[in-house]
């Protein structure tokens, strides 16, 4: 199981998530932040440092960002690790 970063991060970008996670699975897309479902061991600690609530269990993610779900999958492998906290796009 996994998190994912849906649809509240698109344009904010904040990272927050990324300085709790034990395994360094987010990856920093142009727009949005992504957790490798592969990587991420289902510890929930960025889910609470979140300020937009963008992150949810796949289980849980609701209907309308079901497509985030394989957006992560797909978008993670293809973009840079991000391991500390950056400048969010909403503050540039």
């Amino acid at each position: 199981m996994t998190h994912v970063v849906t649809q509240p991060c698109v344009g904010c970008r904040y990272t927050d998530c990324v300085v709790v996670c034990p395994v360094e699975c987010f990856y920093e897309g142009e727009k949005m932040l992504y957790i490798h479902p592969d990587e991420c061991i289902d510890c929930e600690a960025c889910v609470a440092e979140c300020p937009v609530e963008a992150i949810f269990h796949e289980d849980n993610v609701p209907a309308e960002w079901q497509s985030y779900i394989a957006m992560n999958a797909e978008q993670a492998p293809q973009s840079k690790v991000i391991t500390e906290k950056k400048k969010p796009l909403v503050d540039s």
